[in-house]
């Protein structure tokens, strides 16, 4: 019925007591589940611990990569190997309390939605990390339209149908609430406790960071823009060479007329450029609609999604 999937790197010093809360949760639920650990290509002795524990519960499975592949790479291989109706996700850091779950799961099905997001709403971490996360919170919500105001909080509950083909990359895990918002799933947050990290070294750093911006950048236009690219890319490419053309064809007629010249005017070498760009826009836009056209083509993908059939 459930499904836990937890990614994690390096956590071998909180991994029993990991297990330990987890399993008094899940045995409380009375709900068969199974528990995935994905190994993120740890380098401490996180995978000894993990078998230590598979030998004590079938229930039990390891999914371990060659090397690390990142947060992204193991959820999403979490959601490719995990059988339950309804899937959770939690960090091995102890910063997430599973006690937290049963309530996510009866929302989850009181409300009949779909995702189930955590909000840290009293987050326990470093004061420059509360100001970045609420920084990226906030960017997230004005490109996105999405209201979830924790995109930062692996704890969620989804039911397996929304997350089925879900195509996630680089940073992309945040952004999950907001793929599923626009492919019409019904996500809502709930309030979850979040503990102070005693052991291990947290994973988070500048890098991480950048890397999300520019994933939430290709988030936002995948939104607004997936079905026809050409309409950013027409529009913007269409002001350029508009603005181009009147400022070229203002200049020459000023030198027929007048006798101007035109070699030395910043502003000529200035239009031309606007309308070649101009001109690059649409055919990037063109080619953009083209490769669209492809990606939902292949493998028998649509440009929507069916929630029943009555």
């Amino acid at each position: 019925m459930i499904s836990i999937v937890i990614p994690l790197y390096n956590e071998e010093e909180n991994i029993q007591e990991l297990y330990r809360r987890l399993i008094d949760v899940l045995d409380s639920m009375r709900e068969s589940y199974e528990v995935l650990f994905i190994d993120d290509g740890s380098t401490d002795g996180s995978y000894a611990r993990l078998l230590e524990i598979k030998k004590n519960n079938e229930s039990i499975k390891i999914v371990k990569f060659r090397r690390n592949f990142g947060q992204t790479a193991a959820i999403h291989a979490g959601f490719d190997y995990a059988q339950g109706e309804i899937i959770a996700t939690l960090d091995a850091d102890l910063q997430n309390d599973p006690q937290d779950i049963p309530d996510m799961v009866k929302k989850l099905n009181d409300l009949d939605l779909d995702v189930v997001c955590g909000w840290r709403y009293q987050r326990q971490d470093k004061f420059h990390k509360k100001i970045l996360s609420r920084f990226a919170n906030g960017l997230r919500r004005n490109l996105t339209g999405e209201s979830i105001h924790d995109s930062g909080c692996t704890l969620r509950v989804y039911r397996k149908e929304s997350v089925r083909d879900l195509d996630l990359y680089g940073e992309m895990h945040r952004y999950i609430p907001a793929l599923l918002t626009w492919r019409g799933f019904k996500v809502d947050e709930h309030k979850v406790v979040h503990h102070e990290r005693y052991r291990g070294q947290t994973k988070y750093n500048w890098r991480r960071l950048t890397r999300g911006f520019f994933d939430l950048v290709v988030v936002a236009f995948w939104q607004r823009y997936s079905f026809r690219p050409v309409h950013i890319f027409g529009i913007l490419g269409g002001i350029l060479a508009a603005v181009g053309g009147i400022v070229v064809t203002y200049l020459v007629a000023e030198k027929m007329i007048f006798g101007a010249q035109l070699a030395d005017r910043p502003l000529f070498i200035s239009s031309i450029l606007m309308a070649i760009m101009g001109v690059q826009f649409i055919t990037t836009g063109i080619l953009a609609d083209i490769m669209v056209k492809i990606y939902y083509g292949q493998n028998g993908r649509k440009n929507y999604l069916v929630e029943r059939v009555v």
